[in-house]
């Protein structure tokens, strides 16, 4: 049987670091990130909604998303963030649960939805169980405005977005911490994994 594993996250917290070493062990690994992308891309339908609730100034002039613009909308007002969520949330987990589909009948190990928003937009149900990767909050603040070259309050703004790491912590199975070397964050992820190979769900 395919054991589902959701991880996830906070911004700049290294989750895309355990992502990538995840990938390395030839997991399949389905990236919300890189579906919403694709669900905004020029022409989609997704976009043309989002221009109509946000207006032209989040296109750039080649009709693509200024993402940065429009972060900078939604990132300070939750109630634009909830609109432009409930344009693309449907998209992304419409094709989570395709990508999700295709592993389990393959009868993979393991199949890994990187979701940096699990616990915010409500997929636990779509998972069996949930890694978070954390960070220590100066870390990760020190990290998102050296990454995005942000100010401080830019940058806290981001993360004050998302659900503090320390509520997702205690939501989830098993926590990968982020403080020290890729070294360190690869030994808890072999443990994980060998554990959860070697018991049943």
């Amino acid at each position: 049987m395919t054991l589902v594993i959701g991880l996830t996250g906070g911004i700049a917290s290294g989750k895309s670091t355990v992502s990538q070493m995840i990938k390395e062990k030839g997991i399949r690994v389905v990236d919300a990130d890189i579906i919403a992308k694709e669900a905004v891309s020029k022409g989609s339908p997704a976009l043309h909604q989002i221009v109509q609730t946000f207006g032209e100034e989040v296109l750039l002039p080649n009709g693509e998303l200024n993402r940065q613009q429009l972060g900078a909308i939604i990132f300070s007002d939750e109630e634009k963030r909830k609109k432009l969520n409930a344009i693309v949330h449907p998209e992304v987990r419409k094709e989570l649960l395709e990508q999700r589909d295709e592993g389990v009948s393959n009868n993979e190990t393991f199949v890994v939805l990187d979701i940096p928003l699990l616990f915010e937009s409500k997929l636990e149900g779509l998972v069996d169980r949930i890694i978070v990767v954390y960070t220590t909050p100066e870390l990760q603040l020190s990290r998102l405005m050296n990454r995005n070259d942000l100010s401080e309050e830019e940058a806290l703004n981001r993360i004050h977005s998302q659900q503090p790491l320390e509520e997702k912590c205690q939501k989830a199975d098993r926590m990968i911490e982020n403080t020290k070397d890729l070294a360190f964050i690869r030994k808890q992820l072999e443990n994980i994994l060998n554990e959860w190979e070697h018991t049943d769900k």
